[in-house]
């Protein structure tokens, strides 16, 4: 950064020959040109170059090279100089004082491995000055409540300033394990996630899954998704057993066999397919309530139809009330859910409470996901 020179390095007087020096650069520069002062100005810096490297010797041996350090002293050096005022006192403790906070400015911001808040680096510096003093205090490590209580700070922001510490300094994923072996110690964190080889086969299920008929849809929801047995699911269809059975083989032998082909096997149902049921919605008063009774499966089709009738019971006569009865509801698609959702905000904007009522527990799930676990009684 600044190159060889003649001029002598001070002495055992070095600190008074700087000040010397430094109230004489003082004087020497009064009314003189631009040009010369910039000389006189390199002169000091030069005659002050092994002080400002004693100082960062101080910080070696904390991670950061030598000539790092160096470089940074020699910068708030620079910096001393161009701010020295003569009447404000010794310019030895003034370039001390600026040279030793550009080093700790250069370790608070620049030497950090992961980045970190500066609010929160200030709070580490500060939680790791009262981690001393209170393991003085108390002849033991101090708790993090202890640690709040001293800095009149939460706990919480205590826990993350220790948490992020090591961010400092993080260890190196390359970093050999130890012993004879080369394994590095990015080889022992993680491990093979299984799932991740079907995510092929999971997508390509759920398109295959849109290409069925609602009946069969329905029928692999209930057996594999909601753990019904095939009794279960017959007396819900009023059908036999053997019938589901034969429904359900069917419909995996079909996603089987356009899983492995290019493109699906057309579906082959031997009968006609019947109409899916459409969903219940009825509306009545009950006092001052509006009670209303949602039945059936409630796929994305009926989200407009559903949305539509809990609008008409929220316009009702301001009633103080709204209550959604879900007990009959099979399923609760993605598209039912978001008309919920805009019903109940549009409720809450009119001042009217909406409370979904009697849920199953697969419906609950959806209602949770959607964010309406807080008004699902």
């Amino acid at each position: 950064m600044f190159g060889q020179t003649t001029t002598p390095a001070p002495t055992e007087r070095g600190l008074e020959d700087l000040d010397a020096a430094a109230l004489a650069y003082a004087a020497r520069i009064q009314g003189l040109p631009a040009a010369r002062r910039q000389e006189a100005r390199d002169d000091l810096v030069r005659f002050a170059l092994p002080f400002a490297g004693r100082l960062a010797r101080r910080y070696r041996g904390r991670g950061e090279p030598l000539e790092d350090l160096e470089q940074v002293a020699r910068l708030g050096l620079v910096n001393a100089v161009d701010r020295y005022d003569p009447e404000r006192g010794s310019f030895t403790a003034y370039a001390a004082i600026t040279i030793v906070g550009e080093i700790k400015r250069h370790f608070r911001d620049r030497t950090w491995g992961v980045h970190v808040p500066r609010r929160l680096r200030d709070l580490i510096l500060e939680v790791g000055q009262a981690t001393a003093t209170l393991t003085s205090e108390l002849s033991r490590a101090p708790t993090v409540a202890e640690l709040s209580e001293r800095l009149e700070t939460p706990q919480e922001e205590i826990l993350a300033a220790l948490e992020s510490a090591a961010g400092y300094s993080p260890a190196s994923l390359n970093a050999p394990v130890g012993g004879e072996s080369s394994a590095e110690f990015g080889d022992l964190v993680g491990e093979s996630d299984s799932v991740l080889e079907s995510v092929d086969d999971r997508v390509t299920v759920s398109g295959l899954l849109g290409r069925l008929p609602w009946r069969e849809r329905r029928i692999l929801a209930m057996r594999f998704y909601g753990n019904q047995t095939q009794a279960e699911i017959a007396a819900r269809f009023g059908i036999s057993q053997m019938h589901v059975s034969r429904l359900l083989s069917r419909a995996l032998t079909w996603l089987r066999q356009s899983m492995l082909n290019d493109a699906p096997a057309p579906w082959q149902s031997g009968t006609a397919e019947p109409e899916p049921p459409r969903p219940r919605m009825v509306v009545r008063r009950a006092g001052d309530r509006v009670l209303v009774e949602v039945a059936g499966d409630l796929a994305t089709e009926a989200a407009e139809r559903l949305r539509r009738v809990l609008g008409e019971a929220i316009g009702t006569g301001h009633p103080a009330e709204v209550v959604v009865d879900l007990a009959g509801v099979t399923a609760l698609h993605p598209g039912a859910a978001a008309a919920l959702v805009s019903s109940r905000d549009a409720a809450l904007r009119a001042g009217i409470p909406v409370r979904l009522a009697r849920a199953t527990p697969a419906v609950r799930g959806v209602l949770a996901t959607a964010g309406l676990a807080a008004v699902a009684g």
